[in-house]
């Protein structure tokens, strides 16, 4: 599926990017898309030339340098891939997620991919500048387990359905969210997973009624169950109505449907089909103006050991802007 045109890949150093790099390769060729790759120089290596004695180099001369030598270290990164795809290569300065986001907005990128940060003094995979891209940058962004297989074996996608209250531009965005995690699986031939999670709210309260019987209870369960269920079952069949690709209509994803509260429940449905990826929305429903990410995507990301791609709703605007 040819669906992105302008692809920046944002270096880390200290990890292993051989799969990083050669997704990114892979997806700028099947898109026929550009690819740029960045490095971002931290203003605290600048600022190490304050105080620089007089015969020394200057603050320009020393960013220079470092810029010089990144654009090295870049472009031995490139060298392996470099016969059959043109690639760009830029460094800039500043906060790294910050400039990151501004190429995005001042170029026009349509997707961020990067190996995960891999915080080892943490028990979780994404570390602060991956978890800013998540939140604020306005195009997807693709953060890829520093340890991923160059092919993927399972591509989960999870969706959001409310079939009592549809808000405008639900439809479309689980419509990006499974083209992508389908031409992924196409793309990889991995096996592709659609997974919805949901809760009966009112149950609790129900069962603390009084006069509220056990059958009554279930019946209000069972409904709501259905309700979610053929939505979810609609989402499958739709997947390949939507789709112009021929092969991917031949795609028939296994739907997950869990009850529980999504941030404990995807992330472990996850780890128990041994995901390679999850593909979800930033944002848990979509035309909410302002909302940088969603209480439930920020639980999942944290606990998901998996490389993901996070895409965001139609109408998203970063925070953060072009100076």
């Amino acid at each position: 599926m040819k669906r992105f045109k302008n692809i920046l890949y944002v270096n880390e150093t200290g990890v292993n990017q051989s799969s990083a790099m050669a997704r990114a390769v892979s997806l700028a060729e099947h898109n026929q898309a550009d690819l740029t790759i960045v490095d971002v120089i931290p203003d605290k290596v600048i600022a190490a030339a304050v105080g620089l004695p007089p015969d020394g180099p200057s603050a320009e001369e020393l960013k220079a340098e470092v810029a010089a030598d990144r654009h090295r270290a870049l472009a031995s990164l490139a060298a392996p891939f470099t016969q059959g795809t043109d690639i760009r290569i830029q460094v800039v300065t500043g906060k790294r997620f910050l400039e990151v986001i501004r190429m995005v907005l001042s170029q026009s990128f349509d997707l961020v991919i990067k190996p995960a940060e891999d915080p080892d003094w943490m028990d979780r995979l994404f570390g602060s500048d991956d978890m800013h891209l998540l939140r604020k940058c306005p195009c997807p962004v693709w953060l890829m387990k520093p340890s991923d297989k160059t092919r993927f074996k399972t591509v989960l996608a999870a969706v959001d359905i409310d079939p009592l209250n549809p808000m405008p531009g639900d439809q479309d965005f689980n419509r990006t969210i499974l083209e992508l995690a389908g031409s992924i699986a196409l793309a990889d031939n991995a096996s592709l997973h659609l997974a919805h999670a949901w809760d009966a709210s009112a149950e609790q309260t129900f069962l603390s009624q009084k006069g509220m019987s056990a059958e009554s209870v279930d019946a209000y369960v069972g409904k709501k169950k259905m309700m979610h269920k053929n939505g979810l079952s609609s989402l499958g069949i739709a997947l390949q109505e939507w789709s112009k690709n021929a092969a991917l209509k031949t795609i028939a994803p296994r739907l997950h449907l869990i009850q529980g509260p999504a941030p404990k429940m995807l992330p472990q449905l996850a780890n128990d089909l041994s995901a390679d990826l999850v593909v979800m929305g930033t944002i848990s429903r979509t035309g909410i103006s302002g909302f940088i990410i969603g209480n439930t995507a920020e639980a999942v990301f944290y606990q998901l050991i998996c490389s993901v791609l996070a895409v965001k709703p139609p109408g998203f605007k970063s925070p953060v802007k072009l100076e």
